[in-house]
Order: C-alpha cells, then structure tokens, then sequence
C-alpha cells in the first residue's frame, strides 16, 4: 500500500491490471491461435494439419459461403427490426403505465430465460408444426395458401431468433424509457406539440442509446446463431453458424473453420464500425 501511495500515477493501471489479464488469457490468446489455425492447411487423406500459411483458406471461405455469411446478416437484421419493434411499444407501456406491477411485467419478458435455449426453440417447432394451431389460423385467414408451411422456412428461422433474442433488446429499451423526465413531455404538451410531435421529438431522441444498445445487444448474437436455423429450418436456411459449427465438429476442418470464423468477426466489426458513424459514436457509449 505504501508502494501505491508513493506512485498514484500506478493506481489507475493496477486496477485496470486483473482485466486485462482476464482479457488477455480468454480473449486475445484464444483469438491468437484461431488465426494460426486458419493459416494450417489440411491433408485430404490422412487429415492432418501443417501451418503453410494457407492465406487461401480466406477467400474460400469468402467465395464459397458468401450465400450463408449474406443469409446470417439479412436474418439478424430482420430480427433485430421486429425485436425493435415488438420492444419499444411493450417498454415503453411498463415504464410509463406499468405503476407497481413494473416489476412482475418486466419478470415476465426475462421469464423465458428460466428454460434453456434448447427447449425455447424446441417449443417454437411445435407452435409452428404443419398441424398447428398458428398455421390454421394464417391458412384460415389467407394469409397462407393451403399446402403452405412455416416450420423448415426462413420465417421461422427468424421468428425463433426474435424470440429468443427479444429481451436482449426490450431490457436496454426499457432503462432508456425509465430515465426519461416526464416534465420534458409535460413541457412538450404545454408548448401544444401533439403526442406524436412529442414522442418522435423529446421521447425518442433521449431514448436513442437504448435503442442502440438494444439493437447491438440484439444484432451480434443473432448473426452468429445457429441453433434456430438447425431446428427450425433446412440446408436452405442454413446460416454461417451452421457452416461453421458443421466444419468444426462434423468434418474437423479447422483451417477453413477458423478462417470462416475470423472473417465473420472482421464483416460484424465493419458492420459495428459503420452503425456507429450513421448513428453517432457518442450513443454507442451514451
């Protein structure tokens, strides 16, 4: 301690030292040698692995895959949008009417992850099922025409994917609405702005870094998924998840399943870096 007391210049960076640390050995090691593996190249025959750096194995996984590495991308941001929007009308009505009961509504958005992911989706096949009550209804309805599926569609992939994802989204969106000061609304009102003219003006812009945080929290996990896609879908649904997990496991290619991996890291990370220059640097910290 006396050490620390004569060097406060340390301080900062002793305290910063055991995260770092945790980083370093989970994260930046980790990630190290997923990079040396995609530089191996692989014998056909006898299955084994030699570091040549194979900087082949980059474009393949960019020209081979591209269709499940654009599928991945497109599903999660379908899902993120509904997330949005199913989210922000059912937090903003706990924030500003839930009264008392703010408490057990919230309990039930985040009830869901009580149940493991496996059995939510598990649960999404039978909501779904060719013989279920969901596709009587839309068949009845016209909505779909008679023969028509929706488990094995990529409407399913996507719906089981906002459902299992919907409160990492509702949660952020809810503490940005907790924050709002209803004198600012009130304000609004007195100066004969309309309700509309009050929300999209006082309401949504202070709201913004939830809804950035929300569709972050969101987008990224959605991307990489690959459980929904595997039990919900086909081999036409099939995600970048689902090539990478099969290569890895299935066929023990790890050259080229390290490389996919690392190239899908690299697309999200330009997919954040330009989020946060249409959206402003300063919400993505807010």
């Amino acid at each position: 301690m006396a050490f620390f007391h004569r060097h406060r210049w340390l301080t900062p960076y002793a305290l910063l030292l055991p995260g770092m640390a945790f980083l370093a050995l989970f994260f930046i090691v980790p990630l190290g040698y997923l990079g040396y593996q995609s530089l191996q190249e692989q014998d056909p025959i006898e299955f084994t692995t030699t570091f040549t750096w194979a900087w082949s194995n980059y474009l393949d996984a960019l020209t081979e895959y591209d269709t499940q590495l654009v599928r991945s991308l497109v599903y999660a941001g379908i899902a993120t949008a509904l997330a949005l929007l199913i989210s922000y009308p059912l937090a903003y009505w706990i924030a500003f009417r839930g009264g008392r009961w703010k408490g057990v509504l919230l309990l039930f958005i985040v009830g869901p992850f009580f149940v493991t992911y496996l059995i939510r989706t598990l649960a999404w096949q039978a909501i779904l099922a060719d013989e279920g009550l969901v596709l009587d209804v839309l068949r009845a309805a016209g909505i779909v025409a008679e023969g028509g599926r929706l488990l094995d569609t990529g409407v399913a992939v996507v719906a089981g994917i906002t459902y299992n994802y919907l409160p990492f989204m509702a949660l952020p969106l809810y503490v940005a609405l907790e924050q709002v000061d209803q004198r600012l609304i009130e304000a609004a009102d007195d100066l004969y702005a309309s309700k509309v003219q009050a929300f999209l003006r006082v309401t949504l812009p202070i709201t913004m870094p939830g809804i950035v945080a929300g569709t972050l929290l969101t987008f990224i996990p959605a991307a990489g998924d690959f459980v929904n896609a595997e039990l919900l879908g086909t081999e036409r649904t099939t995600m970048i998840g689902n090539v990478i997990q099969s290569r890895f496991v299935d066929l023990g290619d790890t050259p080229s399943a390290a490389a996919l991996s690392l190239v899908f890291m690299a697309v999200i990370l330009f997919a954040l870096l330009l989020y946060a220059r249409l959206v402003g640097s300063e919400r993505l910290t807010g």
